[in-house]
């Protein structure tokens, strides 16, 4: 899949995209692999058929490159999977205003919050789908995101971990676009309350 949406969205020199997918099966990864980028790519052509994108082709690249960089311990990994995703596509060709589009998309992705425009909803629904997942879905990313904070002591990660969780409950709204609420938000949120629970006991 990240092939074809990289030959068909962002250029048919495939060279780079080789790079970037050592990046994403990095050892000390555990959720934020190529399959997350998988996923986030199928769920942006599930939104693309309900929602109106004025570029396609930039949502596709901000997906492909908005984990690039991801290291635990580091604060500023979509910063700089950002100032990657502009380097490399100005490198292919692209304009430096569509790149610098792409880099602004991937620095949302730090908070999924106040998306400017559709595309950027759809990338933010489509990275946050997996909250929405069935129980076993949710149950595997959960334990895989634990096992990505491991040098967090338990009393650390349960703070840290409930604090975001939290914060999204806490929204008037998880999703952006009206398709992404419509098929995640009821799931999403029931995920959150049960793990949270889970969290607290």
């Amino acid at each position: 899949m990240t092939e074809v949406a990289w030959t068909t969205h962002v250029s048919i020199d495939t060279q780079l995209l080789e790079r970037l997918v050592v990046r994403h099966r990095e050892r000390h990864r555990r959720y934020h692999r190529i399959e997350h980028v998988e996923a986030v790519l199928g769920h942006i052509d599930e939104l693309a058929t309900e929602e109106s994108i004025d570029d396609l082709g930039a949502v596709v690249a901000a997906a492909l490159y908005h984990d690039a960089i991801y290291e635990s311990q580091h604060p500023a990994n979509e910063r700089a999977s950002a100032r990657l995703a502009q380097r490399d596509l100005m490198m292919l060709g692209w304009k430096p205003s569509r790149a610098a589009l792409v880099g602004t998309m991937i620095e949302g992705t730090k908070t999924h919050l106040d998306p400017p425009d559709i595309g950027t909803a759809v990338l933010f629904d489509a990275d946050l789908a997996i909250l929405g997942a069935d129980h076993a879905g949710y149950q595997s990313y959960t334990s895989k995101v634990r096992d990505e904070y491991g040098h967090l002591g338990t009393s650390e990660w349960v703070a840290g971990r409930a604090s975001v969780l939290t914060a999204f409950l806490e929204r008037q709204m998880i999703y952006a676009t009206t398709t992404g609420r419509e098929r995640w938000e009821e799931a999403a949120r029931a995920n959150i309350t049960a793990e949270l629970t889970e969290l607290t006991v």
